[in-house]
C-alpha cells in the first residue's frame, strides 16, 4: 500500500509450514474439526447466523471480546449461551439497566460473622463477571460509571474491589449486545471501551427460508440438548496454537498500512478519506487484525496467514474504530464503505 515493496500473495494453500511441527499440524486439523462440530451443534438451536458464529469463534481463539449489534429477536442471547455450552465454559449474564451499579458487575464486600465465631470480617462476594463467558446484555443501557466497571476486566482480566485485586477465570470473554435502533435511555459506549472489543459483529434479519425453519423449530415444543465439543483447557491450547501460526512480512505490512490509512490527520491517508473520516484506528487495531487473520487461517485448515485472511477480518476489526464525519453521514457514507474502498485500493497496488 505505501511505498514499501510487497510480495504478491500466494493463492495456493501450503500443505505444511516449515515453522510448525507434526503435533501442531495435527492440532490445526483438530481445531478445524472442533469448529465444525460446534457449528453443527449450534445449528440445532440457531438458524442461520453462520457468519456471526464464525466471527465469535475467531475472537475466542484470539482471546478477544465481541460486541454483537442487531435488532431485538435475532437470538443474540441464545447464541452466546449456546456457545458457552458447546465449549464447556461457565456462563454469566448481566442485564444492563440504567440503575445498575459497578458492584452489581464486579461483586462487593459484605460484613459477615467469622467462621470461628470470633468477631466479624468483610467477605468478598463475586459478581457475575467471574465466569468464562460473560454476556453483557444491552450494554449501552447503563451509565458510563457502570460500563467502565468492565474496562479493567476486559483488558487486565481482573477486577479491583476495596483495593484488592481479584483474578478472573481463564479463558475469559465478554460478549456484549447492543441495540442499534433505540436511542432513548441509552448511553453510547465511549471510544475507549469500544476499542477494547476486538470485533463488532453486525447481525441482520434471517433469509425467508431461514425464518420458515425458525417458525417450525421453535413452535413444536421441546429444546435440543447441546453436546460439549471442547473444554476450557482445549480452547487455551488452541489459543496458544494461534500464536504460533506464521505471518509473512507482507501481511504485517498490509495490516500496518491499512490502519495508518484510516487516520485522516496523517500523510498516509488518501485525500478522499480525509474528507469523510473524523477519527481513525489505533495500534490495537493492528494487533487484532493480525490475531484475527491467524485464527481465520486456522479454522480453514491453513498453516500460514495470507492477505485473504486479513481482509476477511478487516471490517469487524475496523468498523467501530473508523468514525465518519458529518459530511460522510450526510452523504450516506458508512464505515464499511470506507473499509471496502481501502481494501480495494490495496488489492490494486498489489497487482
Amino acid at each position: 500500500m505505501a511505498s514499501t515493496t510487497k510480495t504478491k500473495t500466494n493463492k495456493a494453500k501450503p500443505k505444511v509450514s516449515p515453522s510448525l511441527n507434526e503435533d501442531e499440524v495435527r492440532s490445526i486439523e483438530s481445531l478445524r474439526q472442533s469448529f465444525e462440530g460446534i457449528r453443527e451443534e449450534l445449528a440445532k438451536v440457531i438458524v442461520g447466523q453462520e457468519d456471526a458464529i464464525e466471527k465469535i469463534f475467531i475472537c475466542m481463539l484470539s482471546n478477544g471480546h465481541t460486541l454483537l449489534m442487531g435488532v431485538p429477536g435475532l437470538a443474540k442471547t441464545l447464541l452466546v449461551n449456546s456457545i458457552a455450552q458447546t465449549t464447556s465454559l461457565s456462563f454469566g449474564r448481566i442485564q444492563f439497566t440504567p440503575d445498575l451499579m459497578p458492584s452489581d458487575v464486579t461483586g462487593t464486600e459484605i460484613l459477615q460473622d467469622r467462621k470461628d465465631g470470633d468477631g466479624r470480617e468483610f467477605t468478598f462476594i463475586k459478581g457475575p463477571v467471574f465466569a468464562n463467558v460473560l454476556l453483557a446484555d444491552e450494554i449501552n443501557r447503563t451509565p458510563p460509571k457502570t460500563q467502565s466497571a468492565l474496562l479493567e476486566a476486559m483488558q487486565e482480566k481482573r477486577v479491583t474491589v476495596a483495593g484488592t485485586n481479584h483474578i478472573l477465570q481463564k479463558p475469559f470473554f465478554v460478549l456484549a449486545t447492543q441495540n442499534p435502533i433505540e436511542q432513548e435511555g441509552t448511553y453510547p459506549l465511549p471510544e475507549a471501551q469500544l476499542d477494547r472489543f476486538m470485533f463488532i459483529v453486525r447481525m441482520d434479519y434471517p433469509q425467508r427460508e431461514e425464518e420458515i425453519m425458525i417458525a417450525r423449530q421453535t413452535t413444536m415444543g421441546g429444546t435440543a440438548k447441546l453436546k460439549k465439543i471442547i473444554n476450557g483447557s482445549k480452547l487455551k491450547q488452541y489459543q496458544e496454537l494461534v500464536e504460533k501460526i506464521p505471518v509473512p512480512e507482507h501481511v504485517f505490512e498490509l495490516a500496518v498500512d491499512l490502519v495508518r490509512r484510516t487516520r485522516p490527520g496523517t500523510e498516509d491517508a488518501p485525500k478522499w478519506l480525509k474528507q469523510s473520516v473524523q477519527w481513525g484506528a489505533g495500534p490495537r487495531a493492528i494487533q487484532f487484525l493480525i490475531r484475527g487473520a491467524k485464527a481465520h487461517a486456522l479454522i480453514r485448515g491453513n498453516y500460514i496467514t495470507t492477505t485473504e485472511d486479513l481482509e476477511a477480518v478487516a471490517e469487524p476489526v475496523l468498523y467501530h474504530r473508523i468514525i465518519t464525519n458529518f459530511h460522510a453521514r450526510s452523504e450516506g457514507i458508512t464505515s464499511s464503505e470506507v473499509i471496502n474502498r481501502l481494501l480495494e485500493e490495496a488489492r490494486k497496488e498489489d497487482r
